[in-house]
């Protein structure tokens, strides 16, 4: 557990922050949607190199929300979406343009 105002690892026990003294009885364990799947799919069927930047992305937030650095494995987790879509978007965009050229060269 994590303090929702300092971000200290907590014991499990404890009610008081004792860095801040905030109250740890609020506080909820924070998942983040990493969009490793997705980067995962883009990898295998659209678009390589920028799968594959998704994926670094994607796998820095487990170690950065275990760390309590929340902000920072949100933003990489949007970079990680971020990255999944354009690779999503210029795969789509060559797979049509080859099935457009195959289409004229006959």
């Amino acid at each position: 557990m994590f303090c929702p105002k300092c971000g200290k690892e907590l014991p499990a026990e404890t009610a008081v922050c004792p860095s801040c003294g905030g109250n740890a009885g609020s506080i909820q364990p924070v998942k983040i949607n990493s969009g490793l799947i997705g980067a995962i799919i883009v990898t295998v069927c659209c678009c390589l190199p920028f799968g594959i930047v998704a994926i670094v992305y994607a796998a820095k937030v487990p170690g950065l929300a275990a760390a309590g650095q929340f902000v920072e494995a949100q933003e990489a987790a949007s970079k990680s979406k971020m990255w999944s879509w354009i690779g999503f978007g210029i795969g789509l965009v060559v797979i049509l343009l080859n099935i457009i050229l195959q289409v004229a060269a006959s």
